[in-house]
């Protein structure tokens, strides 16, 4: 079993920047990636950004491109998300997920095993 705990959420005001923390515990030896997803209310759970614990390839929805990094500490076993230039669209509860294994789609939910109970991200206008 892997435990995810994010951290870091808050609010900010638009154009400003933070950072997700989320730690990991556990089996973490044999996780395959990282995600980063979001949710509004009323909407669905969106991808925002991935990376593979072993090599560091990294993809992004486009929505954050250029605004958003994600990042590792192999050695702390824990995933960052730094937001920058921040949009009120960007107000959600931000989850980090962990995948054990490969899937063909990499931004979907389905793709990974655990979740963290999310961190809120406000972005005032």
């Amino acid at each position: 079993q892997v435990q995810l705990v994010e951290s870091g959420g808050g609010l900010v005001q638009a154009g400003g920047s933070l950072k997700l923390s989320c730690a990991t515990s556990g089996r973490t030896f044999n996780t395959y990636a990282m995600g980063w997803f979001r949710q509004a209310p009323g909407k669905e759970r969106e991808f925002v950004a991935r990376i593979q614990w072993s090599d560091g390839t990294i993809y992004y929805a486009d929505s954050v491109k250029g605004r958003f990094a994600i990042s590792k500490d192999n050695a702390k076993n824990t995933v960052y998300l730094q937001m920058n230039s921040l949009k009120p669209e960007d107000t959600a509860v931000y989850y980090c997920a962990a995948a054990q294994y490969y899937r063909y789609v990499y931004y979907d939910t389905y793709a990974y095993d655990y979740w963290g109970q999310g961190t809120q991200v406000t972005v005032s206008s």
